[in-house]
């Protein structure tokens, strides 16, 4: 069981116990809840939030009783911020745990205590930009890793599972259709293994309405009944940070297999990635820059900011999220080390370190606009063209939004709450990409953004 602490809230004055529905009541786009309390007593509409809430039952697991104990049992003058435990809207909540420990825990406590080497990892979407790197760090850290690919994978499906094979060396890859539930799951059961861990690296790569919901959620949806029909105990989600503003179908998707996810239940615990940009998808215009050519941006060029994170880099937070119990049922914003950078600052950058004069073209937001309203118009009458219509959109976001911690409250993007991890800068990328080109960093279907 455990106990907890209620701030200054409107909270039933009984000491009364919770029951576990209320953790499938909750959703991540809803503020205000209705708690349903054991003997079918309905409590007042309490005011958190939402998401954070969610977790803290996640973490308590099913089955485990919660006491709600009135206003008055904290001391007056004492600061509602976290202290062991989360800050809820007007309301701090402290868990205490006792001798009775969930099933949720017991099940954690028993996964910390395997090794590596004793910990099967399922790797979804695993010849992907980022997660080959994921393999690679896992493999290096000693895991039984299962990587699941298409027997024909890579940009335009180029690569064979000859290659494929060679390319995830250390892992055991197992070809299987992620957007085949059924395929995927026998793919699994015929190794003969059960799974502690799910990582899903899956992502669309065009945007795309249609692949975004067949990849983004139908296909990342299928590893995780697979992953748990085999045993999987835990989900690593690799998401998005763009996710938080959601205007494009792609980020939708992922948004509704996050939620998902988050109120799966059954023991199964998460962590939910969501990475700033990508350093490959700041570098297509060095080697144009390098030859002569401007470094072309939106607006005055400071319309958005990112704290670029490495491939590598965020593999290698992605692996600790198998083990680190702070990084247990948490939406996990992550950038890279250093200031955010705004496209001017990019440039510049780039343009110093090739010792040139910048040189700088500076596109009208307007174009955008205008560019996306006829294909929006064209597409009522010609479907084929939905989808130029929402690459335009995807453009424009990636060009006015920042890929940064937004707050809820200012409804402003927040660069110092954006979290850092790793060593590697953008500038030493910049650097390596002058002199060996994007070899390994292909853009394929991106490079349209």
């Amino acid at each position: 069981m455990a106990k907890m602490m209620a701030g200054s809230c409107s909270c039933p004055a009984p000491l009364l116990s919770l029951s576990p529905s209320v953790s499938s009541r909750l959703s991540p786009v809803c503020d205000v809840r209705t708690a349903v309390f054991s003997g079918a007593f309905q409590a007042r509409k309490l005011c958190f939030r939402s998401a954070s809430l969610r977790e803290s039952f996640s973490l308590l697991g099913e089955g485990a009783s919660l006491l709600l104990l009135p206003p008055a049992v904290v001391p007056a003058g004492k600061p509602r911020r976290r202290a062991g435990g989360r800050s809820f809207g007007s309301c701090c909540w402290r868990a205490e745990a006792t001798s009775d420990v969930t099933e949720l825990n017991q099940a954690w406590q028993k996964k910390k205590k395997k090794t590596a080497r004793d910990t099967n990892v399922m790797i979804v979407g695993a010849t992907g930009y980022i997660g080959k790197y994921v393999v690679k760090e896992m493999v290096k850290r000693g895991y039984n890793v299962i990587a699941v690919a298409r027997e024909k994978s890579g940009i335009g499906g180029k690569a064979s599972a000859e290659q494929t094979v060679v390319e995830l060396a250390g892992a055991t890859v197992c070809f299987a259709d992620a957007t085949d539930v059924d395929s995927l799951k026998s793919a699994i059961g015929s190794r003969g293994r059960t799974i502690d861990v799910v990582i899903s690296c899956l992502a669309s790569r065009t945007g795309g309405k249609k692949d975004s919901w067949k990849i983004d959620y139908e296909a990342t949806k299928n590893s995780l009944e697979a992953g748990v029909a085999a045993g999987a105990s835990h989900f690593v989600l690799l998401s998005a940070i763009c996710v938080q503003k959601p205007l494009l179908e792609f980020q939708k998707a992922k948004l509704r297999f996050e939620s998902e996810l988050a109120n799966y239940g059954n023991g199964l615990t998460y962590s939910i990635v969501r990475p700033t940009a990508f350093f490959k998808s700041l570098g297509g215009q060095v080697q144009s820059v390098k030859g002569g050519g401007p470094y072309v941006m939106f607006g005055d060029g400071a319309l958005c900011a990112c704290k670029p994170i490495s491939e590598a880099d965020l593999a290698s937070f992605i692996a600790d999220c198998v083990t680190d119990e702070d990084k247990i049922n948490k939406v996990l914003p992550i950038g890279g080390p250093g200031k955010a950078l705004t496209p001017m600052e990019q440039g510049e950058m780039l343009f110093r370190m090739l010792g040139k004069e910048p040189r700088f073209l500076k596109v009208p937001i307007g174009i955008m606009d205008f560019v996306i309203g006829v294909l929006d118009n064209l597409a009522k009458v010609f479907p084929n063209l939905e989808d130029p219509a929402e690459f335009g959109k995807i453009g424009k976001y990636y060009a006015t939004e920042s890929m940064l911690v937004l707050d809820p409250e200012t409804g402003c993007y927040d660069a110092d709450a954006t979290p850092s991890y790793g060593n590697d800068t953008l500038e030493a990328f910049f650097d390596r990409v002058v002199r060996e080109g994007m070899v390994g960093q292909e853009l394929g279907d991106q490079a349209v953004f």
